[in-house]
């Protein structure tokens, strides 16, 4: 992202806030929803195992940018397994760049194939430790800590889904990310509890406990991809939600925020970090507009001069 394309998110950012705006900025689009693991706190995987087809998928990229979107994820199931008319995600990222896209990222569990350095950020599903993120997501740690090494060209950040298996991991992983090379930041999320995963849920106590210990890491300079001063409004549920400037697109089906929204009480529950981080960005919260220009400047690594 150059300095002009920053420049216009800002002015998006205030009008947002001055005028109370609700035009979405960020965009994600799904693009299968199979997946070659079963995580146990993942309820949207291989319902239908069907691979959108390429031309809904760079329609559905065309209308969100018309429409003002400049941030684009994609995501899965697993979103390295779609491949259509002999397109791949790395013709996705490139399209969408070439539509207009400032930032275009990926979410994957990393068991495939990490080199795609057209994305800005991959952001990389590690659960904990070895221990810990094997038993969520199968016998893995090691076939993506191996494609991790051969990534060198490629931003990943971890992207750890915190729950009641792995919450103790957390100040350990912190520092598993700051020593291993390729990995250069790490962003937490706490468990949504989606319908058969309600279990995984942290209590009020061992919230507060992960809490402190992502601030400890962020204190110590530890490449945390959160802002902090968004996490006691995590922690004391004290946010607005469905954030509206965030959308979701599934098969031709749209979601404000995400698809939590349709479940009943979920909204309530949300563990998503950056839909808080984005809510109290665009009501004009002073310390998470600070917060946020320090914090993704540090880890995109995208702002630059050319």
């Amino acid at each position: 992202m150059d300095y002009l394309q920053f420049f216009k998110l800002s002015i998006f950012g205030i009008k947002t806030i001055l005028l109370k705006q609700k035009k979405p900025i960020l965009g994600t689009i799904i693009l299968t929803d199979a997946c070659n693991l079963n995580c146990k706190h993942c309820s949207v995987n291989n319902l239908t195992k069907i691979i959108y087809p390429y031309k809904d998928i760079k329609e559905e990229m065309i209308n969100m940018f018309n429409e003002g979107i400049r941030i684009l994820f994609f995501c899965g199931g697993e979103t390295l397994l779609w491949k259509d008319e002999n397109k791949t995600i790395r013709d996705l990222v490139k399209e969408a760049k070439e539509i207009g896209y400032f930032i275009v990222n990926i979410v994957t569990n990393g068991t495939i194939d990490l080199d795609i350095p057209e994305a800005d950020i991959i952001f990389l599903s590690i659960d904990g430790l070895k221990e810990s993120h094997n038993l969520i997501r199968g016998n893995t740690f090691d076939t993506i800590m191996e494609n991790v090494k051969k990534a060198n060209k490629s931003n990943i950040c971890v992207y750890t889904a915190v729950n009641k298996l792995n919450y103790k991991d957390i100040y350990e992983l912190g520092k598993l990310v700051k020593n291993t090379k390729n990995l250069n930041s790490i962003s937490f999320n706490f468990h949504t509890p989606y319908k058969n995963t309600k279990d995984l849920a942290l209590s009020n106590e061992e919230k507060l406990y992960s809490i402190n210990q992502i601030k400890q890491l962020i204190k110590e300079n530890y490449p945390v991809f959160n802002l902090y001063s968004a996490l006691d409004y995590y922690l004391k549920n004290n946010w607005s939600r469905p954030c509206f400037q965030c959308i979701v697109s599934e098969n031709k089906k749209r979601f404000v925020c995400g698809r939590c929204v349709e479940e009943e009480n979920l909204c309530d529950e949300c563990g998503y970090l950056f839909a808080v981080e984005f809510s109290l960005l665009f009501k004009g919260n002073i310390k998470i507009i600070i917060d946020m220009l320090k914090t993704y400047k540090k880890y995109t690594g995208r702002i630059n001069k050319d």
